[in-house]
């Protein structure tokens, strides 16, 4: 199936978590996540089965000072 992760087009097997397409993407914590605009908290990434479309925010911390 298609979605889009962080505005790029990626192709992930159907039926697959968000924390299982995380880990295809490679995403390494610490980071927040959105599905189509909601965020959904590292604990509940097992939960959130994956659509065909689904729009994927990923976002990493910056330091600095």
């Amino acid at each position: 199936m298609k979605i889009v992760i962080n505005g790029q087009s990626h192709e992930l097997a159907d039926s697959i978590t968000l924390a299982q397409g995380l880990d295809e993407f490679g995403a390494v914590p610490p980071y927040a996540v959105a599905v189509n605009g909601q965020f959904v908290p590292r604990s509940r990434c097992s939960d959130v089965t994956l659509e065909e479309g689904d729009s994927i925010e990923l976002l990493s911390p910056i330091q600095g000072g």
